[in-house]
């Protein structure tokens, strides 16, 4: 199949000078010349990478030639070729728009032909929509793509929680492309994204029975606005057994079931955990390393490494964010305060084996977004570890929009086995919750407060007892 395309597509003469609608094809031919090492496939990727936005108008033509009307989503025609991201080629571009899954599939492929090629212009075009995604289009979930319209991109800054859109595969597809960044460069933050989709964005997609999916994946969420309301009738508040379009059910599945894939980085003569997942894994050169943990509940953990050959190499252990201030390491039971880099420290081994423990900081934290982020002023979002956390009517007495959290709320942490296959709970008696109004509409007098107990369940778990209502980003008195 890669041949027929080959034959049929590129620059040269009697070829198409076409590219895909859905990028996909580009990550799947820089991954076919690292099985075979033809070159003609990475030349194919490379085209398409950069032949993509040459011709603004391709789609617009091909449309045309095919007499067919293939609008698809509705209000489209009004987004043009910036839709398929293809309204100017990759260099030019700053920020990503358009159908999210589809931008995430081609910076996947970008990134990747970016370093097999050694390609500058193409590596710091990834980087530059990598550096926006990440801190100005992204929900504190991992989740992206603001609108339902299209199921995409809007602009910075944009990130309304009851009607995100928030796909599936849109979080699945950021943990593609922070693979393939991971692999170009060795720094924390990739790790932190891949972690912050793997424990929260993406994960809040399937079920804990396995067994059904969201497609959308909202921050705030209400039964009666679901089905009253058209503009939030894409926020479903119980997950699906299959969808008509079953791209996010087959994602997600396929992500959980190659996990071994996304928890360790090898280059040379080091190799970084950047997930803590526990594990045995035997590596290419014999080294062995063993990692006990109850991640993300407990925040110890402890590697046994294994070096039969004694060969000397670095192990790289990423720091996440959420810890950084604060963390301890012990080498054999010593003490030890390596330097940090990049999100990273590195411990050289040279011994038979060796055991390296680490404490990271697992104190509840209050989250506060960006003030150009207007939907999220004057609130936060609690976060314990990786795992970010919501409240959710089976805990809390609706309607959730009437409680807020005192400025410095006490929060208490308990592991509870029989909740939901077994979560972190977190609570606070540090609340207040609104007095119900009469039944006029506007009132001149201020709202009356009574103390109220607030429990927050992690994001990933909601949806899964009754129906109700659902919230991540919590009001507080400041």
């Amino acid at each position: 199949m890669a041949d027929c395309i080959d034959s049929h597509f590129g620059t040269g003469e009697g070829k198409i000078l076409g590219i895909p609608g859905h990028p996909e094809i580009e990550n799947a031919l820089a991954r076919l010349y690292d099985a075979t090492h033809e070159q003609k496939y990475l030349d194919l990727a490379k085209y398409f990478i950069t032949q993509r936005g040459k011709d603004p108008e391709f789609f617009n033509k091909q449309n045309k030639a095919d007499g067919a009307d293939r609008n698809f989503f509705p209000g489209l025609d009004t987004i043009g070729n910036a839709y398929y991201f293809a309204d100017k080629p990759v260099t030019e571009q700053t920020e990503p728009h358009g159908h999210a899954v589809r931008v995430l599939y081609f910076c996947t492929g970008l990134a990747h032909v970016a370093r097999l090629t050694h390609d500058k212009e193409l590596m710091d075009s990834a980087n530059r929509l990598w550096k926006d995604i990440v801190k100005k289009q992204m929900y504190v979930t991992g989740n992206v793509g603001q609108t339902t319209t299209g199921e995409a991109f809007t602009y910075d800054y944009d990130l309304p929680n009851d009607t995100d859109y928030g796909e599936t595969c849109a979080s699945v597809a950021m943990v593609f492309f922070a693979k393939q960044m991971m692999e170009t460069r060795m720094s924390g933050q990739y790790g932190d994204i891949i972690e912050k989709e793997l424990f929260n964005g993406a994960l809040s997609g399937i079920a804990l029975d396995g067994k059904h999916y969201f497609y959308v994946n909202p921050l705030e969420a209400d039964p009666r606005a679901s089905h009253g309301n058209p503009g939030k009738n894409h926020i479903n508040t119980r997950r699906s057994s299959w969808f008509a379009c079953a791209c996010c059910p087959s994602n997600i599945t396929r992500l959980l079931a190659s996990i071994d894939k996304y928890m360790y980085e090898v280059n040379d003569d080091v190799i970084l955990s950047h997930q803590f997942i526990a594990n045995d894994t035997t590596f290419k050169n014999g080294v062995e390393v063993n990692q006990e943990s109850n991640f993300p509940w407990s925040g110890d953990i402890k590697f046994t490494i294994t070096n039969q050959n004694k060969e000397d190499f670095k192990f790289g252990i990423r720091i996440p964010s959420w810890s950084r201030n604060k963390y301890d390491v012990k080498v054999n039971g010593d003490s030890v305060d390596p330097e940090l880099q990049d999100g990273i420290i590195y411990i050289l081994v040279s011994d038979s084996e060796m055991t390296i423990t680490l404490s990271l900081d697992m104190d509840t934290k209050l989250v506060r977004a960006n003030t150009k982020v207007k939907d999220d002023m004057n609130k936060v979002a609690i976060q314990r570890g990786p795992v970010v956390y919501c409240a959710e009517e089976a805990d809390n007495k609706a309607p959730l929009w009437d409680y807020r959290l005192d400025d410095k709320p006490q929060m208490d942490y308990k592991y509870e086995k029989s909740l939901l296959d077994g979560v972190g709970v977190i609570e606070t008696s540090d609340a207040k919750m609104a007095q119900e109004d009469g039944d006029e509409l506007y009132y001149t007098d201020d709202i009356s407060w009574k103390p109220a107990k607030m429990t927050f369940i992690p994001y990933y778990a909601w949806a899964n007892r009754s129906e109700g209502q659902m919230r991540v980003w919590q009001d507080i008195n400041r």
